[in-house]
């Protein structure tokens, strides 16, 4: 007999298997030596009162003992001979789309601009070291995409999309740790999901697709009204009859090459701001209420949003034990965004703390048409190092400095390894932005009291929440409307935001080409 109940342990408990078992048998109204197993399906943190516990959700097995599961890559079967289809990208929604295609007996082909998982570390350290970007390879670009070296994080909200479990699934068979497949708010670490993703390079390997680095899509081969191909590093061409696009938000040269090819793109609202960073201490105190945090509770993270003059102002993508990275992909201009290492143990908490952006917004950007908002991203990022030395260090301002319009004499401690320098962020912004911005966290300082300190810097910019283009598609066929044969697929196409929602968009297109394919 199964049967699912709730347990509630304290910090110290939720690891005591005895503990676990003495508290299921309890409610269960069973000895202990009747049950086979208690299996935890869910695991959560309750910090709402003066002491934060786990709230698990179990199922106590009596008299029976649970089947495992089959793998689910014992259902993939060799595909080195069978039809060929082209992606392009090598980050969540392109290898889960490859996956997808094993499954389904199609030989996925992926190629991807930058290098693998592991080589990409140096030209990581090049950025952070020397300040030297590689346009090909960077946190945005190559294996892995932009998520791999930038925290991996995998919570979504995006239930109705696909199949989360599956996908997690699939990441514990690739090696990541089983706790994801309970963690309400599963992460993996950017020192761990690296050899995740070499992984399931493996196996796609194994099974007899291909993967490509170092090749970059150049061109497009559209023959009346269809995809035929790809041009790979302006020479070399490859032919399929379906090319799934899954490029990432941050290449803007496909959007470009899309545009040329006049294939119809659309604009779409996205958001901007800045990454604040506070110390951790400082956040789990106000979110645990305990003078310090619990060993065994995670480093505490937070979650604010509010409305200023008609916009959302909200944190985006917060890393608590994280760092702060720099995340441009061209010579002169600075992005930051935000990692964390599996231990979540960094003495720095950050968050991406945006604005949204709707079209009516680009109005002084309308003559670049749909690439307004890409030109909006790309003033401020410029401006972002026009004020600088020429390095990736980043603009900042302590938080009291950036709503009060001062700059910032000297700056609070800081991940950021290249560095900060003080800056009137306040004018490098734009003025909406940055209005909006200095009245929100004013707001988020009365929602969690002490995220108001000057122990918080603002750093500039968060700019790539989101791609501010989409490749529209069909919404039963998830094709291109205009262009048969072409898959837009994941955030670069405008259809997911993260590592799971990336993914299961991969899954879900690599069926919608399985029926174009397979079923005409």
């Amino acid at each position: 007999m199964v049967r699912e109940i709730e347990l509630k342990l304290m910090p110290a408990e939720v690891n005591d298997q005895a503990t676990l078992l003495r508290k299921a048998a309890k409610i269960c109204r069973l000895g202990e030596e009747q049950i086979a197993e208690v299996r935890v399906l869910r695991r959560s943190i309750d910090a709402r009162g003066s002491q934060p516990f786990f709230l698990l959700r179990v199922a106590v097995y009596s008299n029976e003992t649970p089947a495992p599961e089959p793998a689910l890559l014992e259902q993939l079967k060799p595909v080195a001979e069978a039809r060929p289809v082209i992606i392009v990208g090598a980050g969540p929604a392109g290898y889960f789309a490859a996956l997808e295609l094993i499954e389904l007996g199609l030989k996925p082909v992926i190629f991807d601009r930058g290098t693998d998982v592991r080589t990409r570390r140096r030209d990581l350290r090049a950025i952070q070291q020397f300040g030297e970007v590689n346009p090909d390879s960077n946190y945005c670009f190559g294996e892995g995409g932009a998520g791999t070296y930038s925290d991996g994080k995998l919570y979504t909200r995006s239930h109705k999309r696909g199949d989360i479990y599956k996908a997690l699934r699939l990441l514990v068979e690739h090696g990541a740790p089983g706790d994801i497949l309970v963690d309400a708010h599963p992460h993996i670490g950017s020192n761990k999901l690296p050899g995740v993703v070499a992984n399931i390079r493996e196996t796609i390997l194994h099974y007899g697709g291909e993967v490509h680095f170092n090749s970059k899509v150049t061109d497009l081969i559209v023959q009346a009204g269809k995809i035929a191909g790809i041009v790979v590093n302006d020479k070399t061409e490859h032919f399929a009859d379906a090319v799934i696009l899954a490029t990432g938000h941050s290449a803007r040269d496909i959007y470009y090459l899309l545009h040329r090819k006049g294939i119809r793109l659309e604009a779409k609202p996205f958001a901007l701001g800045v990454r604040i960073e506070h110390p951790q201490p400082l956040i789990d105190r106000i979110q645990y209420g305990q003078p310090q945090r619990d060993p065994n509770l995670p480093a505490s993270s937070y979650r604010l949003a509010c409305q200023v003059n008609g916009r959302g102002v909200f944190s985006f993508c917060m890393c608590p034990g994280g760092l702060v990275v720099p995340a441009a992909t061209a010579p002169g201009e600075i992005v930051v965004n935000g990692m964390s290492m599996s231990r979540r143990d960094s003495p720095f908490a950050n968050s991406g703390t945006v604005v949204a952006v709707e079209l009516e917004d680009l109005v002084d950007f309308q003559q670049y048409g749909v690439f307004a908002g890409l030109e909006f991203q790309r003033q401020v990022e410029q401006a972002m190092f026009a004020g600088g030395d020429g390095s990736q260090r980043a603009p900042a301002q302590r938080l009291p400095d950036f709503v009060a319009g001062r700059l910032s004499p000297d700056l609070h401690a800081t991940s950021y390894i290249p560095g900060l320098r003080p800056a009137a962020l306040h004018e490098l912004l734009p003025t909406g932005i940055a209005e909006r911005l200095r009245k929100g966290v004013q707001q988020f300082g009365n929602q969690m009291r002490g995220y108001f300190t000057a122990d918080a810097n603002v750093i500039g910019t968060e700019s790539r929440t989101s791609s501010p283009v989409r490749i529209p598609r069909n919404p039963d066929t998830l094709m291109h409307e205009d262009t048969k044969g072409l898959f837009p697929c994941g955030e670069g196409a405008g259809y997911a935001g993260g590592i799971i929602s990336a993914a299961m968009d991969g899954e879900n297109v690599a069926r919608a080409v399985g029926r174009f394919l397979l079923q005409g």
